[in-house]
């Protein structure tokens, strides 16, 4: 078990509509010190309600539900004003599967056939506020985001204020909110107001949009 980089270990809930999925993840979890389950429910609406409720670091979200399916429930979190990561978990290794996800907000993206080692690497990747997506996706990512780039108008860095544009570093190198606060001696809640700002301005949809552009220009060094 890898030591973790939290003074108290990243709590995770699971929302996916397969029971024997949520008990074989609980079940590997209970082997690691560093991430805890804390709720698990295979009803989407009743996930909005606990992540409310439990405020947990880390949503495990399955993308095909009946009803309210992945992308809608991601959206619910986000207007919701949940602020933790979501990473969607799921079968699906479709490209517009995994813009639309992105686009919509999650921080990763994984498929449910990698092995019980790797998912809990990635797990611990995510929980201190790493982007992460399965690596058999990454070329597709790639090709993705240059292909389907649809905004209007091309991010200016100089929109930005000096703040916005050393939280826009940050969130390149791929901290968290949570660290992010902690390194520039800010309080959480105005890291988060100053993403939001950041992500109107420059016209992007989710904070790794954000990343992902200040990479390709330069910006994170």
């Amino acid at each position: 078990m890898a030591p973790s980089d939290h003074e108290t270990p990243a709590s995770i809930l699971i929302i996916d509509d397969h029971p024997l999925l949520r008990r074989g993840v609980a079940q590997l979890l209970e082997l690691e010190d560093d991430l805890t389950l804390v709720g698990d429910t295979g009803e989407p609406s009743e996930g909005v309600r606990l992540a409310d409720e439990l405020d947990p670091d880390m949503i495990l979200l399955d993308l095909n539900m009946p009803g309210m399916d992945g992308i809608q429930t991601l959206k619910a979190l986000r207007e919701a004003g949940f602020a933790g990561r979501i990473v969607m978990f799921t079968v699906s290794d479709h490209e517009d599967d995994l813009v639309a996800a992105l686009r919509a907000g999650a921080d990763g993206y994984l498929l449910k056939d990698m092995e019980p080692e790797e998912m809990v690497r990635q797990l611990r990747q995510a929980a201190l506020g790493r982007m992460v997506v399965s690596e058999s996706l990454t070329a597709l990512l790639a090709e993705a985001l240059r292909s389907q780039r649809t905004q209007p108008a091309t991010p200016d860095i100089h929109s930005l204020t000096q703040r916005e544009r050393e939280i826009l570093r940050e969130l390149a190198a791929g901290l968290s909110n949570k660290l992010i606060a902690r390194k520039l001696d800010i309080t959480e809640g105005t890291v988060k107001v100053h993403v939001k700002h950041l992500l109107k301005k420059l016209n992007l949809r989710s904070r790794v949009e954000a990343a992902v552009w200040a990479v390709q220009e330069g910006i994170d060094r």
